[in-house]
């Protein structure tokens, strides 16, 4: 760890990034306006599978961590373990924070103020995420898969690797509601996150502690002529 550059600065960082992202996906499942897309799909595979959404959202963030070796070309065994560190606090966090969050009564609040509270949360996920990303010690392995098509496939575009990277979790969705005939989590936050989660990142980059760099570790892929 000490021969990892402006490690203690980017390990306090990643500590507080964690308990945000939980926090904020945890107070967008609450609100019940709609989360985003990669925890939307979480639920409705939980209710789907009537497995608890910690164990889903772990057991989801270990096929991701596989496809994204597969996207590196290589194993990467640094990044497949830190995958993993990642996803078991998280899991559990989103979870019991989410318990918090309905002791609260955050789901028995009137509409306006679930709708303030809902994009609060996903301002507060997208934050998270450009947080950690910059870091790059340890990732959820549903970001690092952003991070990778980002930085491997194209050409550092934030908004362009969130949206392909949402074509799982949107598969998910689809098959969860043909299954069960119901959604949930899903909703304007959903929309809200598709379409703006990528641009709230990158301008999180700039904005957001913009002392902390993106400590890049992945090799562009060269396409033949």
């Amino acid at each position: 760890m000490l021969n990892i550059p402006d490690f203690r600065q980017r390990f306090g960082f990643l500590i507080f990034s964690i308990l945000l992202n939980s926090a904020a996906n945890a107070l967008t499942i609450s609100t019940s306006l709609g989360s985003a897309v990669w925890t939307g799909s979480s639920v409705n595979l939980s209710d789907w599978t009537h497995i608890s959404l910690g164990t889903t959202l772990l057991l989801y963030g270990v096929v991701v961590t596989i496809l994204n070796q597969l996207l590196l070309g290589h194993f990467d065994r640094r990044r497949f373990i830190s995958n993993l560190l990642y996803i078991v606090p998280f899991s559990y966090l989103v979870q019991f924070i989410g318990y918090f969050w309905d002791w609260l009564r955050i789901p028995a609040l009137p509409l306006i103020p679930r709708l303030i509270l809902n994009v609060l949360g996903l301002l507060g996920v997208a934050a998270a995420v450009s947080i950690y990303q910059r870091c790059n010690l340890i990732q959820h392995p549903n970001d690092d898969l952003s991070y990778i098509l980002r930085f491997r496939f194209l050409h550092g575009s934030a908004i362009i690797a969130q949206w392909t990277s949402y074509l799982p979790p949107l598969a998910i969705i689809v098959i969860s509601f043909f299954a069960t005939g119901h959604l949930r989590a899903i909703g304007f936050g959903t929309a809200f996150a598709l379409i703006a989660q990528g641009a709230i990142m990158g301008w999180s980059d700039h904005h957001v502690f913009p002392r902390l760099k993106h400590h890049v570790d992945v090799a562009q892929a060269h396409h033949s002529a």
